[in-house]
């Protein structure tokens, strides 16, 4: 339990981090925008997480290929970013078309690598790993979900010209991380 609050409050990645900060604002417009991406990256997160370690602890560990896991983890999130990719194309072509590019930028994104990483580095096991991988993405839903309601407020408002659009984005943004600092003193256990 503590590793998955840490990943989605505590050291959240977006705002602690400050990982992930492209797909962060291209997907944080709307908030139907947002809920499908943090859907959808929480699902390769997790899925990439979970073979990664698998993976990891049996091939790449008893072989000692370590020099190997960047490609290998890499290669993961790309095979379920594809498959993610495919289904959605078939299955919701309305939010396929909203995620345009950001999708494919998912096997990208440092967020989604650091978490194989972190496993790797911290010798999780796979309870462990499922935590992580959990809260990590249900944190950047999170992230993207309020990014997302306060934009969609931000349009309404008297914003002055010069701060319209990607300025005030990441004044909020900056906001963000200031109120989930808050949490880093946070001992639950």
């Amino acid at each position: 339990m503590g590793i998955f609050l840490a990943a989605s409050l505590v050291q959240n990645f977006v705002f602690t981090r400050y990982l992930g900060l492209c797909i962060f604002f291209g997907t944080s417009r709307r908030k139907e925008t947002a809920v499908g991406m943090g859907i959808s990256f929480t699902i390769v997160m997790v899925l990439s997480a979970i073979m990664a370690w698998a993976i990891y602890n049996f091939v790449l560990k008893p072989f000692h290929l370590y020099f190997l896991q960047v490609l290998v983890f890499v290669g993961i999130i790309a095979i379920f970013v594809q498959l993610l990719d495919t289904i959605l194309r078939k299955v919701n072509p309305y939010l396929f078309k909203k995620l345009g590019v950001y999708l494919v930028l998912i096997t990208t994104n440092c967020i989604i690598l650091a978490v194989p990483l972190i496993l790797a580095d911290n010798a999780y096991d796979l309870l462990e790993s499922l935590a992580l991988a959990l809260g990590a993405g249900l944190g950047f839903a999170l992230a993207l979900f309020l990014m997302a309601t306060v934009r969609e407020r931000l349009e309404l408002a008297n914003v002055p010209e010069v701060f319209q659009g990607l300025p005030i984005a990441f004044i909020t943004a900056g906001l963000f991380a200031l109120a989930f600092l808050g949490f880093s003193g946070l001992n639950l256990f």
